[in-house]
């Protein structure tokens, strides 16, 4: 018969420190403190399993469990001697969840469980202190009302506020024994007018509603938004830990407290908790009194005057002191631990690896492995990936006032505040005169780079989290809020509306790319300072993976700003980026719009000086390094006017009329142009397009190898291929371009040509593809779009949904589907190389900057990865673990 229970405490260990999985995290640490002696009150805990088969089974116990519950009741029994329900000296336990993972605040907890009208009478008696238990008894009808009955809580603290204000007192110790029992009477009549029966008398219903209730909290909406966010699987379940109680409010002598081992903010190795005299757990983290420090030390330096715990009980202080020590060495890293102190004896209740900002998590690891506690290999363990954002961007201040007018989706980290703008050109137009600017727009286009490159943040109505905006952002190191669907943005008007609020073109806003919010007014933000423990664990993480990490990178800043971060050279330069810059958008349009090949080569000739300066300066960046660039990819209709007041100043610098202008424009547009005359494609029909481009590349590359002596070497990347036929093309033409340049300048230097994989059918072809590319880049935003036939616009309209109902774990252009757009990239790989054992493979989409694409890429056998530039140190890390854990 499967076990469900298993008990702990009095020498007694069912599970052990190990079964996280099957006792939740709350439920093995319990086992192991109470194997290791410390002080740990008797209990046992239901496991996770019976989570499932309680979901599975319509939410009902087994008889075998209640069995086995009664004989966790008689463990504690037995080592108490005290016995649940008994009249004269009643047992009373805590219910709480504990999940395999670390979930604050988001389940359900009933403490104080065994009281009634007769059990209260009995704990009066034993503990000799009438006041004592009808507090608890208040305490407890309170939150059994709450967490089991879902009766209004705001009815119970109404009561509670009106009792306190009838007898002119201000805090909650100030209420006599008295007093609670009126006021228990008044919450029994509140519970029975609400629920419609009398408050639960008989102990063994109170338990077995109380379990209940912390197994229907895995299902509450706050905790499947905890993890949605945190990409904790929905049917690992939680745990139950029954527990005897014991009491932080039993006068003077008894506390209760929360506390790290180590300063979870900054990372210091000192003591960082909180405490209260004659109070129960849910006071500290209530607020409802205001707590005293646990050290000395932290009393001073904040010039607080009520004791500090290490002043107030120095005995006790100094027991918990060495459990602190045990336990951060028993466990080996920062502890969050709650504690309780019942007539100057000290219980343990929970201890757990705690939370800590990004700048902590360094610390700590770095720390730890220098003072020998873990291994370095260890520390790069100990550091999510993800939470170096917040070291590489600003962010808010903390402590500011936030005047939140709506919330979208955190595109791209970091906080800026600055002057609303709708249209690019104002944008550019406005910080050019110094002016900090947020630029709204309902989404961005490629036209837009000018704008977003000019703004301190970008905020679109409409976009998903690898939307246009998102990734350009991400880039640039710019935070972005996409997708922000409560706004509704008039660019006409150059006005915002969120509900009845107003923002126009000048008014201040404020952006968090980070959580999504969006503000009206400035907020302070805080300058991220890399310390030296980032470089540390940097330095540590290289030496540890096997992927090469690049950035994806257009400009010299970006190119320079990834350097600084760590990336080993481009593996992605977008060059229609490059064409969007007011001072080449008049020749890229004419090139556009003339009628013949002698027409398209007289305004690309125009181009080839501007194109070959702007490799110039990224070449020399990059001096050295692989530069993956891929010729012109979106369809041409982007580079032509859509607003009618554009067309009279286009034509004009065109040298046409507007009519022939618009119907150029209409020849041109796409009904659905993702998958129109794009990429390679435009290169079939206009070779002449990645000619120049080619001859830029080359010329470039000769210029920066003769004035540095460090050559780069350029790797040709031709877009959205579908055939070996295509890609012979394509070459044919960048081979030519090369040779015409090499004996032009008399010189020569290495290069690739290859393809991007972001068509299935690319990936299927891949053997036959790899005859002609020495190189496959994996793009793997448009092969995610392809794949699944969804527009990465237009996802987050439903995509949040598919993620909540299972469809897909996570957001397949956020994390990439390993089981589909993986597979063919498995499948390509593998043929590519049976093609050219020694083809190159990495990806550029996004998904490179994602510490589980990583992972695959990793498991999968790629040769590097390539990141927008402020996600390098992430790729550099998540690589590492990758590495590590595949060992």
């Amino acid at each position: 018969m499967t076990q469900y229970v298993y008990r702990f405490g009095g020498g007694v260990s069912d599970g052990g420190a190990g079964d996280k999985n099957l006792l939740g995290g709350k439920g093995a640490n319990l086992d192991g403190m109470a194997s290791i002696g410390l002080p740990v009150p008797p209990g046992f805990t239901i496991s996770t399993a019976m989570c499932t088969r309680y979901y599975e089974e319509g939410e009902t116990f087994p008889d075998s469990v209640k069995g086995e519950v009664a004989n966790g009741l008689i463990h504690i029994e037995g080592i108490t001697g005290k016995t649940f329900g008994d009249a004269a000296d009643p047992l009373l336990v805590s219910v709480r969840s504990g999940a395999r993972v670390s979930m604050p605040g988001m389940m359900d907890t009933v403490l104080n469980l065994g009281l009634n009208d007769e059990t209260v009478v009995g704990l009066a008696a034993v503990s000799g202190d009438d006041r004592f238990a009808w507090d608890s008894y208040r305490r407890f009808i309170q939150m059994y009302s709450d967490v089991v009955l879902e009766l209004d809580h705001g009815r119970f603290e109404e009561a509670l506020e009106i009792a306190k204000e009838d007898r002119g007192y201000s805090l909650d110790t100030e209420l006599s024994a008295g007093d609670w029992q009126v006021l228990v009477a008044e919450y029994k009549a509140i519970v029975e007018e609400l629920w419609g029966k009398p408050f639960p008398q008989d102990v063994h219903a109170q338990l077995w509603g109380a379990i209940g209730a912390v197994f229907g909290s895995w299902q509450s909406e706050r905790a499947k938004v905890y993890r949605r966010l945190n990409d904790i699987p929905g049917d690992w379940g939680t745990a139950v830990n029954v527990q005897a109680m014991v009491f932080g409010n039993m006068g003077e002598t008894s506390a209760t407290g929360v506390a790290f081992t180590r300063d979870p903010s900054k990372g210091d190795n000192a003591y960082y908790g909180e405490f209260l005299i004659n109070a129960q757990g849910e006071d500290v983290v209530a607020g409802i009194r205001t707590p005293q420090y646990l050290t000395r030390a932290a009393r001073e330096a904040a010039g607080a005057k009520p004791a500090s715990m290490e002043e107030a009980m120095p005995e006790v202080y100094a027991e918990l002191a060495r459990v602190f020590d045990l336990l951060e060495r028993h466990y080996r890293d920062m502890q969050d631990i709650e504690f309780t102190v019942e007539r100057g004896k000290l219980w343990m209740l929970q201890t757990r690896s705690g939370k800590r900002t990004a700048k902590a998590a360094l610390k700590i690891a770095v720390d730890m492995a220098n003072e020998g506690l873990i291994t370095q290999e260890e520390a790069i363990l100990r550091v999510d990936p993800q939470a170096l954002d917040q070291l590489l961007h600003p962010t808010l201040d903390p402590s500011a006032v936030r005047d939140v007018l709506t919330k979208g989706l955190p595109a791209s980290p970091g906080a800026a505040s600055g002057i609303a703008v709708f249209d690019s050109d104002t944008a550019e137009k406005r910080a050019a005169a110094g002016e900090s600017v947020i630029l709204i727009r309902v989404e961005t286009s490629p036209e837009d780079i000018h704008g977003m490159h000019a703004a301190r943040g970008i905020l679109t109505a409409r976009g998903g989290m690898t939307s246009h905006a998102a990734v350009v952002a991400r880039g640039m190191g710019r935070p972005c809020v996409s997708g922000a669907g409560g706004i509704s943005i008039n660019a006409r008007e150059k006005i915002m509306r969120v509900g009845v609020r107003e923002v126009r073109e000048g008014d201040i806003v404020t952006i968090d790319g980070t959580t999504g919010e969006v503000m009206a007014g400035a907020v302070p933000t805080v300058q991220p300072e890399l310390s030296g423990d980032f470089g540390t664990l940097m330095v540590w993480a290289d030496a540890k993976r096997r992927l090469k990490v690049r950035t994806n990178a257009e400009t010299p800043l970006d190119c320079r700003t990834a350097r600084e971060f760590g990336a080993e050279g481009i593996g992605l330069c977008r060059t229609e980026h490059m064409f969007f810059e007011q001072s080449r958008i008049t020749a890229v349009r004419q090139m556009i719009l003339a009628s013949d090949e002698a027409g398209r080569r007289a305004a690309l000739a125009k181009l080839l000086p501007e194109q070959r300066s702007d490799f110039v300066e990224i070449f020399e960046v990059m001096a050295g390094l692989p530069c993956t660039i891929r010729l012109l990819d979106p369809p041409l209709h982007e580079f032509l006017p859509h607003e009618e007041s554009e067309f009279a100043e286009v034509a004009a610098a065109a040298g046409l009329d507007v009519e022939t202008l618009k119907r150029r424009a209409a020849e041109l547009h796409e009904f659905n142009p993702m998958l129109g005359h794009r990429g390679c494609r435009l290169g079939v029909t206009y070779p002449e397009i990645y000619e120049i481009q080619a001859r830029a590349i080359f010329e470039a590359a000769i210029e920066v190898a003769e004035k540095t002596g460090a050559a780069p070497v350029p790797e040709v990347m031709i877009p959205l291929v579908a055939t070996k036929r295509e890609l012979e093309l394509m070459k044919a033409v960048v081979d030519a371009a090369a040779e015409a340049v090499f004996a032009d300048k008399g010189r020569r230097i290495e290069y690739l040509v290859g393809t991007m994989i972001e068509l299935p059918r690319a990936a299927l072809m891949a053997g036959q593809i790899a005859e002609v590319g020495a190189f496959f880049s994996f793009g793997t935003n448009d092969l995610t779009q392809t794949t699944l036939g969804v527009s990465r616009d237009d996802a987050a309209r439903f995509l949040t949904t598919y993620v909540e109902k299972g469809i897909y774990p996570k957001d397949p252009f956020v994390s990439l589907d390993v089981e589909g757009v993986g597979e063919l990239i498995a499948i390509a790989a593998e043929r590519g190389r049976a093609t050219r054992p020694d083809i190159k493979l990495g990806i550029c989409g996004e998904h490179g900057g994602d510490p589980a694409s990583i992972a695959f890429c990793e498991a999968t056998g790629l040769d590097y990865v390539s990141a927008s530039p402020y996600r390098v140190p992430i790729a550099r890390l998540a690589a590492a673990q990758a590495a590590l854990k595949s060992q």
